[in-house]
C-alpha cells in the first residue's frame, strides 16, 4: 500500500481513540419497543471503537459494515464518519468516501482529519490540484501536522512542483525529526535530480531513524551500486528485500512515487543474480509448508 494511503489510514484509526467508550455496550442492538437514543448512540460509539481496533490490524473488511452500522446508531458523530469514510477509501468506494467525508465535515467543520482524508481521496483518484487544497485547508486547522504536511509534499511532486514538495516535507521534519518518509522522498526528488550523493545521505538518515524501514534501505542499496559499492549495496538490498518483498516490484515502487531514473537503476539491481537468488530463497521458505509440532 503506497506511504500517503497508509499514513492516513491510520491517523483515522487513531482520531478515534478519544472518543468516550460506552459502558456495557453491546455489539447487537437489542430487541426493544422503546429505543433509546442515548444507549444507540453508544452503542454507535462501541461499534466504531472496535472497527477502529479491526483497522487497526488490517481487517477492513470486518471493520466496514460496524463502522456503516455506527453512523446510523450515532449519526452526528463526526469521528463516526471520518472513520467510515476512511474505511469507503481503503476498499476503493470513492463515491461513498466522499460522501462521507462531507457529512463529517457538515458536522464538525474544524476538523482537520477530514480534510486530510478528502485530500486522500481526491490524491487516490490522480485528482492532485484539488488534493493540494484539501490538504492546504486541512494545515489551517492543523499547521504543524507532520502527516499533513507530507501529503500535501506528495501532492506537489506529483505536479512537478519539486521545490514546494521538498519545503512541505521539510516542514514535516521540522515538526518531527524521525519522521523518516519525509526523508525518504527528499532523497526520491535528489536522486531524479542528479544529486546522487545527497540522495544517498537522505537515505542513510531514514535508515538510521528506523532499521525496518525496507524503502530507504533499498533505495540506498541501489544508490550506492551505481556507485561502484556492489558488496554493501548487495547487503543492503538483500536486508531490505527481506523486510519486505514487495519492493522487489516496480509497480509498487512507482505506487510509492519512485522515479524513472530510480525505477530504471533499481530494475538493473534486481536483476543482479545475488539478489535474484536472495528473492528466490525468501519465495520458496514463504511457500514451504510448516513442520507439524510434535504431539
Amino acid at each position: 500500500m503506497p506511504k500517503y494511503v497508509r499514513l492516513i489510514s491510520f491517523l483515522m484509526v487513531c482520531s478515534l481513540w478519544s472518543m468516550p467508550k460506552a459502558a456495557n455496550a453491546q455489539a447487537l442492538i437489542p430487541h426493544t419497543l422503546q429505543l433509546d437514543a442515548t444507549k444507540l448512540e453508544k452503542q454507535g460509539l462501541s461499534l466504531a471503537q472496535e472497527a477502529a481496533q479491526l483497522a487497526q490490524f488490517q481487517q477492513v473488511e470486518l471493520a466496514l459494515p460496524r463502522a456503516r452500522l455506527a453512523s446510523q446508531l450515532a449519526p452526528k458523530n463526526d469521528k463516526v464518519w471520518l472513520l467510515l469514510g476512511g474505511l469507503q477509501l481503503q476498499t476503493k468506494e470513492f463515491d461513498g468516501a466522499i460522501a462521507s467525508l462531507k457529512t463529517a465535515q457538515s458536522i464538525n467543520p474544524k476538523n482537520g482529519d477530514i480534510l486530510f482524508a478528502l485530500g486522500s481521496a481526491n490524491f487516490q483518484q490522480k485528482n492532485y490540484q484539488a488534493a493540494v487544497v484539501n490538504y492546504q485547508d486541512g494545515l489551517k486547522l492543523k499547521p504543524n501536522d507532520p502527516e499533513g504536511l507530507f501529503n500535501l509534499g506528495n501532492a506537489y511532486y506529483l505536479l512537478g512542483k519539486l521545490p514546494d514538495a521538498i519545503a512541505q516535507y521539510d516542514k514535516a521534519i521540522s515538526h518531527d525529526k524521525k519522521f523518516w518518509p519525509a526523508i525518504n522522498n527528499i532523497g526520491l526528488i535528489n536522486y531524479e535530480q542528479g544529486n546522487t550523493t545527497e540522495a544517498i545521505k537522505r537515505w542513510q538518515s531514514a535508515v538510521s531513524l528506523d532499521k525496518q524501514a525496507a524503502e530507504p534501505l533499498l533505495a540506498l542499496a541501489v544508490a550506492l551500486y551505481t556507485k561502484g559499492d556492489s558488496e554493501q549495496a548487495l547487503s543492503f538490498g538483500e536486508a531490505a528485500l527481506r523486510i519486505d518483498q514487495r519492493y522487489a516490484s516496480l509497480n509498487f515502487l512507482k505506487e510509492n512515487l519512485w522515479g524513472d531514473r530510480l525505477l530504471a537503476d533499481t530494475k538493473k539491481f534486481l536483476e543482479l543474480p545475488r539478489i535474484q537468488t536472495a528473492l528466490q530463497q525468501r519465495e520458496n521458505s514463504s511457500s514451504a509448508p510448516r513442520e507439524q509440532p510434535t504431539q
